[in-house]
């Protein structure tokens, strides 16, 4: 067998999977929310073109394939496609939307082969992504066709593609573990964490009123909202807080503690802006601690993956069983 069968096969298994699961997943979400065929087929098949480029990072044979070279290509693809396929009745097509996609996924994706690698080309790269993704970027590419459609979130995966992809071919950061599938030494250890969370972390979420209990969701909700979470934000957050910038802080300040404290310290300011209040400094607070556990998480494990479990798990009972 060659060498990259076995890694391409797998590729191809996960395309197939994820194309059924959400063609499924789209059917039943049009028929629940009553949305119109108008709307709903090109917001789907904008996320069916979506899904290979979100798969590519956490396959490496197939990321190595892409390249350096051949980078520039998958990040303007990435970003331009399914936002052509929005246009297929859903969203009027716009060349300023459509430069201004191009335009992103050329400065992100060009970032660390046009500045010289230095702390603050890594600072700044970050600070952009953030703008970007908390800045409401999309809102005018992606204007929302139907309630209940909300398509400015195909701009947000861009992001995460292009940043992702970006970070381990033009900045080369080290190995993160970055995959769909965490071990069963990193269940463990995520469970773990999410166990001292939950002895420390909601208790302290409900003290100060970040939080408070709610009726609990149906099982079938809760389990596809941990999926969910696990498979795209936890990973995604867990990729970019505890697998890159919590060593880079370790190597700028020299100390892998300070670079735990200061990484969660970030995560939790992220949330200043969280449900639209700002400033939550409640939620600042109760980030702060998760964003703690999942970088002790990460330490003990040696990549991200365990984090993400702890981080999944937590949002998932947040979600399930409070409001």
């Amino acid at each position: 067998m060659r060498p990259m069968a076995k890694p391409l096969s797998g590729f191809r298994a996960a395309l197939l999977i994820g194309w059924m699961t959400l063609c499924v997943a789209g059917f039943l979400y049009a028929r629940i929310k009553g949305i119109p065929g108008w709307a709903a087929l090109p917001a789907l098949a904008a996320f069916l073109v979506d899904y290979p480029f979100y798969l590519v990072p956490a396959f490496p044979a197939v990321r190595e394939r892409v390249g350096a070279v051949r980078l520039p290509f998958f990040v303007v693809a990435s970003a331009v496609l399914p936002y052509l396929a929005c246009c297929c009745g859903a969203i009027p097509f716009r060349w300023m939307a459509l430069g201004q996609l191009m335009a992103l996924a050329l400065a992100l994706g060009l970032w660390f082969f046009a500045l010289p690698a230095h702390p603050l080309v890594d600072a700044g790269f970050l600070v952009m992504v953030a703008w970007v993704l908390l800045g409401g970027y999309f809102d005018g590419i992606y204007p929302k066709p139907y309630p209940g459609v909300d398509l400015a979130f195909l701009g947000k995966l861009a992001v995460v593609q292009i940043v992702v992809m970006t970070l381990m071919l033009g900045r080369r950061v080290p190995e993160t573990g970055y995959g769909f599938l965490p071990t069963a030494r990193e269940w463990r250890i995520g469970l773990l964490h999410f166990a001292y969370f939950a002895l420390i972390g909601f208790p302290v979420a409900l003290a100060i009123k970040a939080v408070r209990f709610d009726k609990p969701d149906p099982i079938w909700a809760i389990a596809a909202t941990f999926l969910g979470i696990l498979w795209v934000v936890s990973l995604w957050e867990e990729f970019l807080v505890r697998g890159v910038l919590q060593p880079w802080m370790e190597k700028w300040t020299g100390s892998r503690a300070a670079g735990l404290w200061i990484t969660s310290a970030i995560f939790g300011l992220v949330h200043l802006w969280f449900r639209h209040q700002f400033p939550n400094w409640r939620w600042v607070l109760v980030a702060a601690i998760l964003g703690w556990f999942c970088g002790r998480a990460r330490n003990q494990s040696g990549g991200i993956r365990a984090g993400m479990v702890t981080h999944a798990l937590v949002v998932t009972v947040w979600r399930a069983f409070f409001a």
